[in-house]
């Protein structure tokens, strides 16, 4: 009897030490008040643009599987409220009357909130087109100024994914998707393309979702190539290269050209995220931590493209994800 009580007394010792362990280990499935989990967003979100305004928040617009393009609030880009939409029914832009709106690119420009969106139905890369609206707020409304050029206007197949970047006071628009990257010159407000000015050939074309960085004299082109849209089969990376020039040439670190599709992959999917494409700007907090949004599926819960968010880290002039991949657990931004 003394024998059986010392082994049940050495076993109960040892679920209590096990119990211990357990709980001194830390909890990866979970945050706390120093990490957040992805997606930061469970709902779908596709293609976001993201600025800061005046007041402190930050606000994200995406392609419309919110109808009308939605508007997401935050101050930390990690919790997302969605406050509202762009447009209304009454609103919303017509020059594609079937057309969906994707890809919005918001910008402040002199002194208003300017929204560059690209409007398209599936398949009609020759009639769909870039158009810009403008409102006084970033929680909008925002009122339409029409198209800006349609693809059979502009002679570039399937014209959309836009992306306003302004250097030296000159306005520029970027854009394309899967038949070259381009930019044209825009007017001094933001408005229309200007008046002679000719389309530069960026890159080639493997690549749509196109977003300019400029870091410590460099140019950094971020852009998305593979599929966007089948679901957990999806392939759509995002990948970049750099360059002196804002029109290129843009290489990989090895001095070949993305003009013939060649580039560093900066975040690819793994066994929970598909399809890790389509960024946004990249912000920088009061560390001076660079990071990025974008978008991917979720593969426990495939219905949609949700938002992500992972940080940029840079070594040797040359950004990176940690394992080039999608995170599920990071530290968050400081704000």
């Amino acid at each position: 009897m003394i024998r059986m009580a010392v082994i049940y007394t050495n076993l109960f010792l040892l679920v209590i030490l096990l119990s211990c362990k357990n709980n001194t280990e830390p909890d990866n499935s979970k945050p706390d008040r120093n990490t957040f989990m992805n997606p930061v967003y469970p709902s779908s979100m596709p293609d976001p643009s993201i600025i800061r305004a005046d007041d402190g928040y930050f606000y994200l617009y995406a392609t419309e599987d919110v109808r009308n393009t939605p508007i997401l609030r935050s101050s930390d880009l990690v919790t997302w409220n969605l406050i509202g939409t762009a447009f209304t029914s009454e609103t919303r832009p017509s020059f594609e009357p079937r057309g969906g709106i994707w890809a919005p690119d918001i910008n402040y420009i002199a002194g208003k909130y300017v929204l560059y969106y690209s409007m398209s139905v599936w398949g009609g890369e020759w009639t769909c087109g870039i158009g810009v609206a403008v409102s006084d707020s970033p929680e909008g409304p925002f009122t339409d100024r029409g198209k800006l050029f349609r693809s059979n206007e502009i002679d570039v197949q399937n014209s959309i994914d836009q992306y306003f970047f302004e250097e030296n006071g000159k306005k520029y628009l970027f854009w394309g998707s899967f038949h070259g990257i381009y930019a044209v010159e825009l007017t001094d407000d933001g408005l229309a393309v200007r008046e002679g000015t000719e389309k530069r050939f960026i890159a080639g074309t493997a690549y749509e979702g196109a977003c300019i960085y400029k870091k410590d004299g460099f140019y950094y082109l971020f852009a998305s190539t593979g599929t966007c849209c089948e679901g957990i089969k999806s392939t759509y990376t995002t990948v970049v290269g750099r360059s002196e020039n804002l029109f290129g040439p843009y290489m990989d670190k090895s001095g070949n050209s993305m003009s013939n599709n060649h580039h560093e992959v900066l975040i690819s999917g793994n066994d929970r995220f598909a399809g890790t494409g389509h960024n946004s700007e990249i912000i920088t907090d009061k560390k001076n931590k660079s990071w990025i949004l974008y978008h991917a599926v979720d593969k426990i819960n495939p219905r949609g493209r949700v938002l992500m968010l992972d940080e940029v880290q840079w070594k040797d002039g040359w950004p990176f994800v940690e394992g080039n991949t999608a995170s599920l657990k990071w530290t968050r931004p400081y704000f």
